[in-house]
């Protein structure tokens, strides 16, 4: 671990003593997540009047910003954000918060190469151990760059924490400028939605594809955790975990017996991953628990990284998909949604790997003012970012059924994804493919199929 020098020893102040050291025109950082800071971002809130041309940088807000919601108008505060909460779209749609493109697992990378010092960092951790390290629990990403990169480190040391076990998972207290003392705030929690016949349907023609001792990555979502629920059902073994999100449904393969990590070629028998949200039953499971080991992102999410272990499975969830195979999976035209995230690093990391698969699973419809449309499409929504590009899609599933793209032309793929859409959307988009000549007449009149 390369560790920063703190200019001197560090000095325990209050959050509005904090707070009193951000000047104008500074950048700040808070992490994000579950180290988003609580108590500083409360007193910041309380300076808004005295700044301008303050800038954050955060990853997907679990509460709301004070800062933000102390300054409606954007006079004094500015927030950049690398993945979209729900909280952080309602703010840019405001206008309050702008996205920045990324691989997540490259983030690191940004930090110590292209990013200018940050003025300020400051995040939430665990009170210090006996060690004297603050612990970041289960939120690790790239908080090591941006400790590495900070002039200044301001921690937030709350009960509200857990221990969370990984080799650079915390911070010294002889890299630390200050220290403040923070509230017993728990742990936000992602709820976890019902299964859905759809999600359900889905799910199991993933599940058909798992084989025992297979690696297994879950993105953010319901119908990815809704496969882990009918993994669970399939009676695998031997499964691995090295993924990005640790969620529930993977928690639940655990407690179900089916994750053992013993066919894994790194970190065998360890449950990996870079941050964890969910409910309390998750954070529970992981806290102290030597099994499960919170990395940097650039260790979880680097393609080079992830095809090292056998079988690696990634399944992650897209909104909507054209006749050629490009996955739009983080906004609406130009509306953003959420963030690349690392759906794209997995699934280059799952093919390389060693009899590794990609899923990538949508419902085939969704209701819009109650209006039923395709999430299947000839052409993507204009203005939608490909999260995923055609090339490096393998498997897609919806509730008719899964399809393998790879090795198919243009008009195999324009074939088989109509086959997977909405029954009462196949005729159109069928005729939309011919006249688009992604089918032409002699593939329709019994070409290759």
């Amino acid at each position: 671990m390369l560790k920063r020098a703190a200019a001197a020893p560090a000095k325990h102040i209050s959050a509005a003593e904090a707070a009193a050291l951000v000047k104008s025109g500074m950048w700040l950082d808070f992490g994000g997540i579950n180290v988003q800071p609580d108590v500083f971002d409360t007193a910041l809130a309380a300076r808004t009047k005295e700044l301008s041309n303050v800038k954050v940088r955060n990853v997907l807000s679990v509460r709301p910003l004070a800062f933000l919601e102390a300054d409606p108008e954007g006079k004094h505060f500015h927030c950049y954000n690398w993945h979209f909460s729900g909280y952080d779209r309602a703010k840019h749609d405001a206008g309050r918060v702008v996205y920045i493109p990324l691989n997540l697992g490259e983030v690191p990378d940004y930090y110590r190469r292209f990013i200018a010092p940050t003025d300020m960092v400051v995040i939430r951790t665990a009170p210090m151990d006996s060690e004297g390290m603050f612990n970041f629990g289960p939120t690790n990403a790239w908080m090591r760059a941006l400790i590495e990169r900070a002039k200044t480190v301001v921690v937030e040391a709350s009960p509200g924490i857990p221990y969370v076990y990984g080799p650079e998972n915390g911070v010294h207290v002889s890299e630390v400028d200050y220290v403040i003392e923070g509230g017993a705030t728990p742990l936000a929690e992602l709820p976890k939605a019902p299964l859905t016949d759809v999600d359900r349907k889905v799910a199991s023609y993933v599940a058909a594809e798992i084989d025992d001792g297979a690696c297994v990555q879950i993105g953010i979502g319901g119908m990815p955790n809704a496969a882990c629920a009918v993994i669970a059902e399939s009676g695998v073994k031997d499964l691995g975990i090295h993924t990005e999100m640790l969620t529930d449904g993977l928690i639940d393969l655990v407690k179900a017996g089916c994750v053992t990590g013993a066919r894994k070629q790194l970190d065998r028998g360890k449950i990996v991953f870079t941050f964890a949200f969910g409910s309390k039953y998750m954070y529970d499971a992981i806290t102290r628990n030597p099994d499960a080991v919170c990395h940097t992102v650039d260790y979880t999410n680097l393609p080079h990284i992830i095809m090292q272990n056998d079988n690696a499975v990634s399944i992650n969830n897209t909104t909507q998909i054209d006749l050629q195979g490009q996955c739009a999976s983080e906004s609406d035209g130009h509306r953003h949604l959420t963030g690349t995230g690392g759906q794209l690093q997995f699934v280059r990391g799952a093919y390389a790997s060693k009899g590794g698969k990609s899923f990538m699973l949508l419902s085939s419809t969704y209701e819009r003012k109650g209006v039923r449309k395709s999430r299947i499409v000839l052409d993507l929504t204009p203005g939608n970012i490909v999260t995923t590009p055609r090339s490096d899609v393998m498997y897609v599933v919806t509730e008719y059924g899964i399809v393998n793209l790879k090795g198919k032309s243009v008009s195999e793929r324009a074939k088989a994804l109509i086959g997977l859409a909405h029954p009462d959307f196949r005729e159109g988009l069928e005729r939309d493919a011919h006249k688009a000549g992604l089918l032409p007449r002699w593939f329709a009149m019994g070409g290759v199929a």
